[in-house]
């Protein structure tokens, strides 16, 4: 374990080197300025309306900072030759993978949480109010499907160039969490064997929208089931698991030369 966590160690000191940090700050800056227009309105929609759009900018944010962490790290290491004199220290190719894997989920997870607690606070300061439990939950809830996406591109990046990695991963991504839950409802007015094909595609994909619980902050709604969040953080980390056994497997039969 310890080589692991040596490994996700460099990479969560690497994300915080390069230009995705002060991205983090410029882009907390604008919803700090986005929050700050809720003391000057007393609408109730409107307020909901920037909230949206505050949660938005969160989700966007780590999203990129997730996949653009995580597609670069085996293409920048083949690039520069370092793998080579990491894998020939006593360290399998699978410790490596599953220790960018912690690093970038971890590092991530810290720039998710400093988006969450800011907009609380901000938020707070403005509602005269802080619900605590529906942001941990939104937290909780929304880095477990960071996880996955971060096993995802970390099996693209085995596989294909950081590019093109990148864009199916959005593409994906995206598609999924607006369209992944009308799947089954579009496949029964489709003819055989497309029916069948899409009800498979719903049943298989992993299912972001499920993590998305953003409207009970948004509308001030009560907290979900607290054994719901367990169970979908069992099905998060059974994704994570399953995309990077997969990474693991393709990566230890990958020539590196």
């Amino acid at each position: 374990m310890s080589k692991i966590f040596a490994v996700s160690a460099v990479v969560i000191k690497e994300l915080y080197r390069r230009k995705d940090f002060y991205v983090l700050f410029i882009l907390t800056a604008l919803i700090t300025l986005a929050t700050w227009l809720m003391n000057f309105f007393h609408d109730d929609h409107v307020v909901r309306f920037i909230k949206e759009i505050c949660l938005g900018l969160i989700w966007i944010a780590t999203l990129v900072i997730a996949v653009t962490t995580a597609a670069r790290q085996i293409p920048a290491e083949r690039e520069s030759r370092t793998i080579f004199p990491l894998l020939a220290k006593p360290i399998a190719r699978w410790q490596v993978l599953i220790g960018k894997f912690l690093g970038c989920w971890l590092a991530t997870g810290f720039a998710l949480l400093v988006f969450y607690v800011f907009f609380a606070l901000v938020s707070a300061s403005r509602e005269h109010t802080l619900h605590g439990p529906a942001y941990l939950q939104a937290f909780w809830l929304h880095w477990q499907m960071l996880g996955i996406i971060v096993a995802m591109t970390l099996l693209g990046s085995v596989v294909l160039t950081p590019a093109a990695n990148m864009t199916v991963i959005f593409i994906v991504t995206l598609g999924i969490l607006s369209m992944g839950g009308f799947l089954h409802l579009v496949s029964q007015h489709m003819t055989e064997p497309s029916a069948t094909i899409v009800t498979v595609i719903y049943y298989v994909i992993p299912h972001f929208e499920l993590f998305n619980i953003s409207e009970l902050i948004i509308h001030d709604w009560p907290v979900a089931g607290w054994l719901d969040v367990l169970g979908l953080t069992g099905y998060g980390l059974f994704y994570s698991a399953f995309f990077l056994l997969a990474a693991c497997l393709v990566f230890r039969r990958k020539a590196l030369n």
